[in-house]
Formats: C-alpha cells, sequence, structure tokens
C-alpha cells in the first residue's frame, strides 16, 4: 500500500522548494495526501478538436490541434501584447497574450505542433484566443483529450506561474508514481456494502475522470467518506459529552409552570409546541446535560416554549439565562418575557454591554445571591465577571451567532453545566439538521399558531415602481410600517444593483410626508439601534436597510417588506427577511422587486417564495438549487467544532 502522508510537496518533480512554499502558505498545501485532496471546482469536456474554419466568436470553449506560424509584438506601454498566428491548414487564428510575453516567445517554438484550448472571440475581424492553455502534443497530460480539471489558485501563486494547468500538471505527476494501491481510509465491509470505488480510483477519476460516469462515483465515494467521518466525529463529541457532563435534574412541574400555563398563557399551545416541551422535560429529567436545537420557522412559538422551559429550572430552584446576539433583539426578549410572566413574583433582569456603573454592579449581586431568576442578555452574560448562584438552564437564540466555543463558556459558570437549549429560526432543511448541529438533539415546530394569516408575496418587475409606492402609501394611511430593504449600502461600480443611501434619498423625496429611518452593517452599534428604535417605537413609518434585519426586531404593526433586487439573495435569506412582516393582526405583504432579466435558476427561486410561506420547504429547495452554499455552511460548523 502507497503512504501519502508523510511525502513532501517539495520532492515532487515540477515543484521544488520555491513552488512548494507558495502552495503552503496560499493552499496550505505540504504534503502529496493534501495535494490530492485539493479537488477541482469544475470540469471542462476536451473530448473535441475543431478545425479553425468550424469556429466562431460565439462558442464558449474550443480545443485546435496546429502548428505556430509565427509570433508578432505589437503596441506599447500596457497596449503591448505577443501575438501567435496559429494554423491547423483550415485556417489561422491569432493566440494572444499581455503579460509573460518573454516567457512565451522562450517557450513555444514556431512549426512545432501544440494543442490549444481557449475561448473564441472576434477582434478586428480575426479569431483570437487570449491566454489559452497551450501544450506540445508530446506532453500531453492525462486530462488533454477528455474533461478537464480546473483548479482554484490565488493571485500571488498566478505571478509565480502556479496557476491551474500547473497544479494539474503535479496531478498527473502523482498519479504516474501511483503503481500501488493507496493506504485505504473506510474499511473493506463498507466499501463493499455501500458499492463504493477504491479510494486509489476515487481520486484518479476525481482528478482525471475518464468519463461522467466515473466522475459521479468518485465524487459520491469521497463525499460518502467525509459525511462518515463527519457523522463519527459527532458521535465521539455526543459520547465525550455524556461522559464529561452529567446535568440537573429537573424532576419538578410545580407552581411557577403551573400559575403561567392557568394565568398568563397568552394562547393555547399548539401540537408541536406540546411535543417539544415534552422532548425537553424528558431531557431535563434524565441526569444528563441537555443539547437541544429548537428548530422553528418565524413566528412558530418558540419564544414561548424557551420561557416554559426557563421555568421548569424555576420550579426547580435554579436560575435561567436567555443569549440573543445583538442588543435589540435581547431588549425585545426581556420586554416581551417581562409582559408574559406580569403579576408573578419573578425577578428578570436585562444585562448587555450597554449596562454599566452602578446597576451593572446591582445585577452581577443579585445573580451571586440568587436573587435574580432570569436573565437576558447579550455576550455580555459569557464575560467571567458574570457568576450565577444556580444556573440550571441556559437558552440561546440564534446558534448560528454564536458558535459552539462561545456556548461552551456558559458550561463553565457552574460546576455542573447548565443545560442548553438552542433556539434558530432558519430553516434548515430536514436532511442536514444532524449534520449541521451534531452535538445537538433536534426538535422541531412545524406548526404556527391558529388565526395567524400567511403572508401574500408578490414577485413585480422594477418598472412598476409607481404602483408599489401608491400600494406602500395606502398601507401607511391604514396606520401600518414598511420595509425596503437593499442588497448594498453604496453605489458599486462593479455591478448595477439599488443601493441603501440612493433608495433612503429616493424613498424621503417620493414620501415627504412621513419619517424614514435606516439601518446597515457599517453603522455603530449605538446609532443603528437608535434608529431600530425610531421603527419599533413607530415614530418612523419606513425603515430601509440591509440584511442587517434578517435576524432582528419584532414589529407587529410592519406589515411589507419590499426586497429590492431580489434576485441577488437565497431562498433561505428571502424567507428570513419575509418574517421580518406577518407578526401582527393584519394580513402582510412581501415584494420582490427584480429586474426582467432573471437566469432560470431565479425565476425558480422567485416562484417557490410566491407559492409557500413554509420555511422547510423553502430549506430543501434551496439545497437543490444551490448546494454549495450548503457545504460551506456545513465546513463551517464543523470547522468550528
Amino acid at each position: 500500500m502507497y503512504d501519502l502522508t508523510t511525502r513532501d510537496i517539495k520532492y515532487l518533480a515540477g515543484v521544488g522548494p520555491q513552488r512548494a512554499s507558495l502552495m503552503n502558505k496560499e493552499l496550505n498545501i505540504f504534503s502529496l495526501q493534501d495535494l490530492l485532496y485539493y479537488f477541482p471546482y469544475k470540469y471542462v469536456d476536451r473530448s473535441k478538436v475543431y478545425q479553425i474554419r468550424e469556429i466562431d466568436g460565439n462558442m464558449p470553449y474550443i480545443q485546435l490541434k496546429g502548428r505556430i506560424l509565427s509570433f508578432e509584438t505589437i503596441g506599447e506601454g500596457r497596449q503591448r501584447r505577443l501575438i501567435a498566428h496559429f494554423s491547423d491548414g483550415t485556417g489561422v487564428v491569432d493566440l494572444v497574450w499581455f503579460q509573460g510575453i518573454k516567457f512565451i516567445v522562450g517557450k513555444y517554438k514556431v512549426q512545432q505542433e501544440y494543442i490549444v484550448f481557449g475561448k473564441p472571440t472576434v477582434f478586428n475581424g480575426r479569431i483570437n484566443l487570449a491566454h489559452p492553455d497551450v501544450d506540445p502534443v508530446s506532453e500531453l497530460v492525462i486530462s488533454s483529450m477528455g474533461m478537464q480539471p480546473y483548479y482554484n489558485t490565488t493571485e500571488k501563486m498566478k505571478r509565480g506561474f502556479l496557476n491551474s494547468r500547473a497544479i494539474e500538471k503535479m496531478m498527473a505527476t502523482v498519479m504516474q508514481q501511483l503503481q500501488e494501491p493507496l493506504v485505504e481510509t473506510l474499511s473493506p465491509g463498507i466499501v463493499s456494502a455501500y458499492h463504493l470505488m477504491s479510494l486509489t480510483e476515487a481520486l484518479r477519476n476525481i482528478h482525471f475522470p475518464q468519463s461522467p460516469e466515473l466522475l459521479r462515483k468518485a465524487q459520491y465515494r469521497l463525499k460518502f467518506e467525509e459525511l462518515f467521518y463527519v457523522q463519527l466525529n459527532i458521535l465521539r463529541y455526543s459520547k465525550d459529552r455524556q461522559r464529561k457532563y452529567r446535568g440537573y435534574v429537573f424532576e419538578n412541574v410545580g407552581a411557577v409552570f403551573h400559575t403561567f400555563y392557568e394565568k398568563n398563557l397568552p394562547f393555547e399551545l399548539t401540537g408541536a409546541q406540546k411535543r417539544v416541551l415534552k422532548e425537553i422535560r424528558q431531557d431535563v429529567g434524565c441526569g444528563k446535560q441537555m443539547n437541544r436545537l429548537l428548530q422553528g420557522d418565524v413566528g412558530s412559538g418558540k419564544t414561548l416554549v424557551a420561557l416554559m422551559s426557563m421555568l421548569l429550572a424555576l420550579d426547580n430552584g435554579y436560575q435561567a439565562c436567555m443569549m440573543a446576539p445583538t442588543e435589540i433583539l435581547a431588549n425585545q426578549h426581556f420586554e416581551t418575557i417581562k409582559e408574559m410572566l406580569y403579576g408573578m413574583n419573578l425577578r428578570v433582569e436585562l444585562l448587555t454591554g450597554r449596562v454599566k456603573g452602578k446597576k451593572r454592579e446591582e445585577i452581577l449581586s443579585a445573580l451571586l445571591t440568587g436573587d435574580i431568576h432570569i436573565l437576558i442578555g447579550t455576550h455580555a452574560v459569557i464575560e467571567d465577571s458574570v457568576r450565577f448562584s444556580s444556573l440550571g438552564l441556559v437558552v440561546i437564540d440564534e446558534q448560528h451567532r454564536f458558535g459552539v466555543a462561545q456556548r461552551a463558556r456558559l458550561w463553565t459558570k457552574n460546576e455542573r453545566p447548565p443545560h442548553i437549549l438552542v433556539m434558530t429560526a432558519t430553516p434548515i432543511p430536514r436532511t442536514l439538521a444532524m449534520t449541521l448541529y451534531g452535538d445537538l438533539d433536534v426538535s422541531v415546530i412545524d406548526e404556527l399558531p391558529p388565526g395567524r394569516k400567511p403572508i401574500s408575496t408578490i414577485h413585480q418587475f422594477d418598472n412598476r415602481r409607481e404602483s408599489l409606492y401608491k400600494f406602500i402609501g395606502k398601507q401607511i394611511e391604514e396606520g401600518r410600517q414598511i420595509y425596503i430593504v437593499y442588497p448594498l449600502i453604496e453605489e458599486s461600480e462593479k455591478i448595477d444593483l439599488k443601493n441603501l443611501e440612493e433608495g433612503f434619498m429616493h424613498i424621503r423625496e417620493e414620501f415627504p410626508q412621513y419619517q424614514v429611518c435606516k439601518v446597515h452593517g457599517k453603522m455603530k452599534a449605538a446609532e443603528k439601534d437608535a434608529q431600530m428604535q425610531l421603527f419599533v417605537s413607530g415614530q418612523a413609518q419606513i425603515m430601509v436597510a440591509t440584511t442587517v434585519i434578517e435576524v432582528g426586531v419584532n414589529v407587529p404593526n410592519a406589515s411589507v417588506m419590499v426586497i429590492e433586487n431580489a434576485e441577488r439573495f437565497g431562498l433561505s435569506q428571502l424567507h428570513q427577511l419575509r418574517g421580518r412582516v406577518g407578526r401582527g393582526a393584519d394580513q402582510s405583504y412581501c415584494v420582490l422587486v427584480t429586474g426582467y432579466k432573471l437566469a432560470e435558476d431565479t425565476r425558480k427561486r422567485l416562484e417557490i417564495m410566491v407559492r409557500t410561506n413554509d420555511g422547510f420547504e423553502i430549506a430543501e429547495a434551496d439545497l437543490k438549487l444551490r448546494p454549495a452554499i450548503w457545504k460551506v455552511r456545513n465546513k463551517v460548523v464543523w470547522h468550528s467544532i
């Protein structure tokens, strides 16, 4: 068996110390194994060789076989370029280089036969291929007449002539050295049971696929391996946690819980809420530390379930804590929970970065004595100075804003770690929930409270803006408030999109009789909160914002969400933005504004948004339309673990 783990990349033919150093720094590639696991990001079919007389400037990529007739240098300074006149006997094309001219002239020879690959364009009536791949016929790498892999590289690497083609040649060299099979990473039983390719064949076909079918099988084998070890890591992490961390036992469902249920419960619990509460009660009563993800769509009643879970802690003599990602959201939870607990003899306090001096000292002291029953706050609650008398349960709102390491810091607040309940309104495909949050058990609230009106979603082209503004004006006249979301803060030279600063001025001109506030991520926290408060209090009728409001405040009076350049957002993000409205008793609307020219997958996204309000259905569709995004999310989560 061939072992790649200890073979340094610098000893591979054609690499050397200088290139190896560049690959170490730029791609984190040190060994031959690292190199083989650096997979292509795309493939281009190079199975066909065209004749020059067949090609035109509208073709995507073409491959030619012929000879260089002559070289010619044209222009001065930045306009200087090298042209190689290339012919296959049926016509002539120009191969053009704007950089590395001396290197190119020294490398390629007149009248030698080459395979050329590139994208054709027309300039001055002649077919051009700018910076094409050029290989002597005698030195073709494995892929040149089949599916060619393309590898991501950095600008520093390109300046050092380490482009995708160079990496491909390195891969070819490694493959030629693989005379023996690689050491298998999966047991023979697993390989056989799941009809998997061997590791050696999978790596050969991921870099140099002999056919689309073999490429698919190679990808399946390597994805299977990655997910297998992710799941193994989950199991190890879970077993370690269960072994190390015993949990408090909440035996009683006592007076606090019953009083709230009988006198303060704002509405009848849904079947899903009752089911989730039962799962939580089983967790906190079994003697092991609870680590549970509470997943529910916008408006499904997660906060109520979290509060009732905290009341279980209080009934058993423990304190509870809720963490939110922003001060304004923490303040919203504080006000909501205080209102829900009205008339009950329970002390609820708010601790954020703004709470200082005497008030802060008073809260820290009351936490230690146990006088505070429920603490609500931001990252401030995980500071070392914050100590509890007996912290039994921690609720974390919007897990993706904190991460595993920050969550673990809460465990040090007691000798025995508190139970952890994580809430998220971000829809996660059911098929991925266990992978993304593998250290957590998963509960789902998949039912909305009765009487909640579904949000009406409309796709509108931007040439109908006048009718949109009339609709907004009518809604404001009826006492409602409006969100308008832009994808950019300022104008961009690179992309033609509506931007917030221009939009803010335009909306103020269009609605001079109303107050318009704006919120974006570059604002200082205090300024952002002040603008948010204008909207929450009802002083401002229109909020112009970026996606900073994706996870945000609860404004039941807001009835319209307008999303400019909606084609720039993914399905899950559109759904999160839509969830800012529809929180009151009135009919709410989401208007997706786009131009006419839309790609097919964009049209599908918008059609799904118009058709359904179900966050889980939307997340599943997003997974199918943009699998790479979910792969990145998955890698980010597991990197943090």
